[in-house]
């Protein structure tokens, strides 16, 4: 498979079946605390990464990277967590659509909530927040490896939101785990249509094997 036709499949999954998938590499992919802004609006793409640090004397730009980010290209930001400034508000928003950025991902807090929604722009984020970022934290490095909830997150690495949450599939895993998940959807569409027809669960679940569907192979 071409990486264009990876991300492309992986975009008809969701987070659910994929998270069970990973776990079935024995692989931790989920990014506890990271929730949508915009409900109903998916992210499946290919992760642009940026470090956050605290201001010293010296100061340093917020959000200047983004002229950098190529279309289609998810932004991963570790602000290792910090919930009392945000490092992403509607002018950068703005700027995203514009050039065609798939989403936002966020280690910290967002602000401009209203102007943020107004877009339909996928963010995701710890929470929201007024307090400005500019001279209390600045970027001091990018495509380089960061950590988003304690899941390392490489620059290309698979990133997969939903209204579900977000998860990290490290791209050298992205084929296994495509395959493996795909598995896991298709069974548990075959559960659905037994139920459908008016099988238990019980039953239904263990034709299909469910309970081991994620169990590490």
């Amino acid at each position: 498979m071409t990486d264009r036709e990876i991300v492309e499949r992986f975009s008809k999954l969701d987070t659910t079946s994929v998270s069970d998938a990973m776990d079935s590499i024995g692989k931790p992919c989920g990014l506890l605390g990271i929730k949508p802004i915009n409900y109903g609006v998916k992210i499946c793409a290919r992760a642009f990464t940026v470090h956050y640090t605290p201001c010293g004397e010296v100061k340093g730009t917020v959000g200047d990277f983004l002229d950098d980010v190529a279309p289609g290209d998810v932004v991963v930001i570790d602000n290792g967590g910090r919930e009392y400034c945000t490092v992403w508000g509607d002018l950068m928003t703005l700027v995203a659509v514009r050039n065609k950025i798939a989403g936002t991902i966020i280690d910290g807090v967002c602000r401009d909530v209203p102007g943020i929604r107004k877009t339909g722009y996928p963010i995701y984020s710890r929470s929201h927040y007024m307090v400005t970022g500019k001279d209390r934290v600045f970027v001091d490095y990018i495509n380089k490896p960061v950590a988003i909830s304690g899941i390392q997150v490489k620059p290309g690495d698979l990133i997969l939101a939903d209204d579900s949450g977000v998860i990290c599939v490290a791209w050298e895993l992205a084929q296994k785990a495509l395959e493996a998940a795909e598995n896991i959807a298709a069974k548990e569409a075959g559960i659905e249509q037994a139920i459908e027809k008016g099988e238990t669960l019980k039953n239904a679940r263990g034709q299909a094997g469910y309970h081991s569907l994620q169990s590490k192979k």
